[in-house]
């Protein structure tokens, strides 16, 4: 028996909000949360563009020891988590009787590491950086911290995959409780904005350059594209099987339908067209869907010349030209390990207000755009159903379907 799969529950802390309502209207309204941060010139960034995010103060709700082991990408999670937990009805009683685990993407914990090297090399003394050290520089911290804050009981498992991280955890929660092995799951994806945490990318100069007007800089499938955005947060949807829902009271939100998988076998960093067309393909087939069932294409594209022209490809083989496509990446930059987790609570914040947000700054198409129906303007219409993209490096590739109910 496969279990349906509902989402009950999503939080959201990001660069265009902090709360579902500010994220919602921020997508309607198309605005950009991407800003110019001198520190990053001064630090040696070539670039010093980045979506920005407020640092939450969590002294209000959390101890002093609860907090030393929690980098920045769990202090995001854990608000996520908090608004996502609310809106499911999901109380401590509550997981005191049932069993629920959590599946995170997370793919790199850069400041807390080098904080506390730095500290090392500075005292000689490995004993100085404090118990919570530990904690706070292992890929898995997001899970340690939430599973432990949460009282967690179920799967605990981090989900490591470049930008396609917090897709897969998804998918994965999606498969577990499709299967009857797990009733609900909390999921999502953290990405951690600190100076340590993007050096290494803009090295590669994959970054935009256009530092003259931070908001028209990132530019998915534009034929002006000079390169991606780095931006960051958390995001964290409730999923759980339909009855599991039901019988406890929960409204559900959307459904999960389909979850497709794929590997470029290929560069490392260079995309290929037909790895991501795997991927969608799956999740079509999974879902036991017609690509002219999809009423929305929430894409990958980050802004980057290569990328975003295969995933065009790729889209119009599979699509044509007609399913409307945007990438809320030209609002939110590229939120990496969180993106895969966000644009699903972005698409589905849109599935229930009845419109499309925009592709910003789509101001000429490149040959490969101009075969898809991108949408540049905020557009009121009802979504039915959409499928989400997330590509990463090493040829990762997710793509997600969810339904309206």
């Amino acid at each position: 028996m496969k279990h349906r799969v509902v989402i009950t529950g999503m939080g959201i802390y990001s660069c265009i909000g902090t709360t579902r309502e500010a994220v919602r209207a921020s997508l309607y309204e198309g605005k950009s949360g991407i800003v110019y941060l001198p520190e990053r010139k001064d630090f040696g960034y070539r670039s010093a563009l980045s979506g920005w995010v407020p640092t939450p103060d969590l002294k209000k709700c959390l101890g002093r020891r609860e907090r030393a082991s929690m980098g920045q990408e769990s202090e995001f999670a854990y608000m996520a988590t908090i608004e996502a937990l609310e809106q499911a009805g999901i109380d401590e009683a509550f997981r005191a009787e049932r069993e629920i685990g959590i599946l995170y993407g997370n793919d790199s914990v850069a400041g807390s590491v080098i904080e506390a090297n730095d500290k090392i090399r500075h005292k000689k003394d490995t004993t100085l950086v404090g118990s919570g050290s530990v904690f706070k520089t292992m890929n898995s911290t997001v899970t340690m911290n939430l599973s432990t804050l949460f009282e967690l009981r179920g799967v605990n498992m981090s989900i490591s995959a470049a930008c396609a991280s917090g897709s897969h955890a998804v998918g994965l929660a999606f498969m577990l409780i499709q299967s009857g092995w797990q009733d609900c799951i909390i999921c999502g994806g953290a990405q951690e904005i600190n100076l340590f945490s993007m050096g290494s990318f803009d090295g590669l100069g994959v970054f935009s350059m256009r530092e003259e007007e931070p908001t028209a800089a990132s530019r998915p499938f534009d034929a002006a594209r000079d390169g991606l955005v780095p931006s960051g947060g958390a995001a964290t949807l409730v999923v759980e099987t339909l009855e599991s829902a039901i019988k406890r009271g929960a409204t559900p939100l959307a459904e999960i339908v389909g979850y497709g998988f794929s590997s470029n076998g290929d560069h490392i960093s260079t995309p290929n067209a037909e790895g991501p067309a795997r991927a969608m393909e799956r999740a079509l087939k999974n879902a036991g869907m017609k690509a002219d069932e999809i009423h929305y294409i929430n894409a990958h594209a980050t802004s980057t010349p290569i990328g975003d022209a295969n995933e065009a490809q790729a889209i119009y083989h599979l699509f044509g030209g007609q399913t409307p496509v945007s990438s809320t990446k030209g609002m939110t930059g590229h939120e990496c390990w969180m993106a895969g987790a966000s644009e699903l609570i972005y698409s589905t914040l849109m599935m229930q207000n009845d419109f499309i947000a925009p592709n910003l700054n789509f101001e000429n198409p490149d040959s490969y755009s101009a075969k898809l129906n991108i949408i540049a303007q905020t557009k009121s219409t009802p979504i039915g159903a959409f499928l989400s993209n997330s590509f990463g490096f090493g040829g990762t590739n997710s793509a997600l379907i969810v339904k309206k109910l």
